[in-house]
């Protein structure tokens, strides 16, 4: 892995300053600058600061000036790369990321103890920009984080006031009669994830953390075994990776222990899992992909807090998923659809059911007169208890979504992110104070969460999700039995399969009921929500989604499957073009919204996601 630690300057002059502040102990203030004009609120520009440090080294140049030199990606890679040290790096400004970093300094002035200086990576434009939930949140976590939050005025819309479970068919609802009490949601509050995400990352600011938006972490730092830090992504690149005159190589940002708290499917997690084998022994984990929209209807139409999941129409019974409704404040609504990407149907399309959903006479008659004003989209992962991974590794830990901790019976996961977050910052102050941050040491954090009251929880479900891998109706019995065996059901540890591989040839599927063409005010195309998401990327870049068959998918693909990248993709990235000397596979990289669903859902497993050029990607709004 790449690191060059002992050539790279230290920014030296802000954590001067600090270290005389704090009497003594190194820090680091810093302002990297991004060019989303986005920055950490304290310190002195990076450019300015690593000019100090490091004099005449050029570390940027004006608009138009050349960097590239004789053969350009050589010179890349051995580009002089600006240095921050630090003591923790979080990876990822998420609920659990967020909590890690203000558990960290709270905890530790509470133990009377200097902070520890902390940086947060956000690879989105701004805190909040990239997260997305339905969302009804157990409030369990927030209270012990912030157990004033309330006070503090945490942007919540409202609690739930009511509840109901519906079967739709074709164009009836049927109300069933209870909600079974593991998925109740009596307690909970309903939220914009992104609205949340953004005060604690105000609320973490309050707490003197650094907050880096706009810096996607694009590669582990890793001496001797020991994860020693990330390296953020180089900016300016071009289409072939050759530098342009904005060229600026990426950070190395350097510390003891590097939180990796990066959402699902985490580039960083997965590779750390792969290479370190963390989940040998374990399931694979399995995802579902949600799509929702939020709606702003007539004053007036809606009064808050009450709650619908539906299942039955418009799924097949082969597919495990449903929707939700969740009304929020300020007259707005919240609807989205959930489908199991182990479905073996290849033209399954989360986007199309989401539109075939509002076209139920229920739903219809719910939104009319409203207006379409958010989009977003993500992969969800819902193996659980059995799929998870060992959660550290020398130097370095999972959280959140990035360590799958999912209650997919209650659909449920931004409590037991926060919960992760503390956990983790417990378990590093103890390292830190021992100055040991060996797997053995960091193994204690694997421990509070499989013994604590997150591991309580997802060992409930522990066998939920799996059954439904062999058809909604097998699922249903087996989360009877287990609802009334203590989560157990017929053996202790349901076995899972990869998603991708329960994908079947296209041939064995009845033919597909026309779609109605979207009417562009209750239905729209993935264009039309792809806008609504605040998308944007800077067209010449290295591709940040990489095919490494794209022949395998023109021809082998097409044949067997029926070209399901065009399907499963929400934001139209993948587009089979016909004509000319046959069909061609071309990318619409622009419209990508970080779903990851591509990564998970291809059936060849040949599709990579990569993280873009820091700040690209959706500019989510009250998602």
């Amino acid at each position: 892995m790449p690191g060059r630690s002992s050539q790279a300057p230290a920014i030296s002059a802000p954590a001067a300053r600090r270290t005389a502040k704090r009497g003594g102990r190194q820090g680091v203030g810093t302002r990297l600058s991004s060019k989303t004009g986005h920055s950490c609120r304290r310190g002195i520009p990076a450019q300015r600061a690593l000019t100090r440090a490091a004099p005449g080294v050029q570390h940027r140049r004006p608009r138009g000036a050349s960097r590239r030199g004789p053969g350009g990606r050589k010179h890349v890679e051995q580009a002089e790369r600006e240095r921050l040290d630090v003591d923790v790096v979080v990876v990822g400004a998420g609920p659990a990321g967020l909590a890690a970093a203000i558990h960290l300094v709270r905890s530790a002035r509470e133990r009377g103890l200097e902070p520890p200086s902390v940086a947060v990576l956000e690879k989105a434009s701004e805190i909040g920009g990239h997260s997305i939930s339905g969302a009804v949140m157990d409030p369990r976590g927030l209270d012990a984080l912030i157990p004033d939050w309330r006070e503090r005025g945490a942007p919540v819309e409202g609690p739930v006031e009511e509840e109901a479970m519906l079967f739709l068919g074709k164009r009836r609802a049927f109300r069933l009669p209870f909600v079974p009490g593991p998925m109740r949601h009596h307690g909970g509050v309903i939220v914009s994830l992104q609205r949340l995400v953004a005060w604690l990352g105000a609320e973490a600011e309050k707490l003197e953390i650094d907050l880096f938006a706009g810096f996607a972490a694009a590669a582990l730092l890793v001496e001797d075994g020991r994860v020693v830090g990330v390296r953020t992504g180089d900016r300016g690149l071009d289409k072939r990776g050759r530098p342009k005159g904005n060229y600026e190589p990426g950070y190395d940002i350097r510390a003891k222990v590097t939180l990796l708290a990066e959402g699902v499917r985490g580039t960083l997690a997965e590779r750390l899992i792969r290479e370190r084998h963390l989940r040998d022994g374990r399931n694979p984990m399995i995802y579902a992909g949600g799509a929702k929209e939020v709606w702003k209807l007539p004053a007036g139409r809606i009064r808050g807090g009450r709650v619908w999941h539906t299942l039955g129409w418009p799924l097949a019974r082969d597919t495990f998923g449903g929707g939700f409704i969740y009304e929020m404040g300020d007259d707005h609504l919240s609807i989205g659809m959930v489908v199991g990407l182990d479905s073996p149907d290849p033209r399954l399309n989360v986007h199309e059911k989401l539109q075939e959903l509002k076209r139920h006479p229920f739903v219809a008659e719910m939104l009319r007169g409203g207006e379409m004003v958010a989009y977003a989209a993500k992969a969800i992962p819902e193996g659980g208890y059995w799929s998870l991974p060992k959660l550290a590794t020398d130097g370095a830990l999972l959280l959140g979504d990035s360590a799958g901790l999912v209650n997919a019976m209650r659909l449920k996961g931004i409590h037991l992110a926060i919960e992760s977050g503390i956990a983790a910052a417990e378990v590093v102050l103890d390292a830190l104070a021992a100055d040991d941050v060996s797997a053995s040491r960091l193994m204690a954090y694997d421990r509070r969460i499989r013994d604590g009251e997150v591991g309580r929880e997802l060992h409930r479900v522990r066998n939920f999700r799996q059954p439904y891998q062999r058809g909604l109706l097998h699922g249903l019995a087996h989360t009877a039995l287990q609802l009334v065996t203590g989560g157990r059901g017929l053996r202790e540890r349901y076995p899972a399969v990869e998603d991708h591989r329960l994908t079947r040839p296209v041939a064995e599927f009845p033919r597909e009921d026309e779609v109605p063409a979207p009417d562009g005010s209750l239905t729209f195309d993935k264009m039309a929500d792809v806008y609504r998401s605040g998308t944007r990327h800077e067209e010449n870049q290295p591709p940040h989604l990489v095919v490494v068959a794209p022949d395998l998918c023109v021809e082998e693909c097409g044949k067997t499957y029926g070209h399901p990248c065009e399907k499963f993709c929400p934001a139209g990235v993948y587009e089979i073009v016909r004509g000319g000397e046959g069909p061609r596979l071309h990318l619409n990289f622009s419209n990508c919204v970080h779903c990851k669903i591509c990564d998970i859902a291809d059936p060849y497993g040949v599709i990579y996601w990569t993280p873009p050029e820091g700040g690209d990607g959706p500019r989510y709004r009250l998602t």
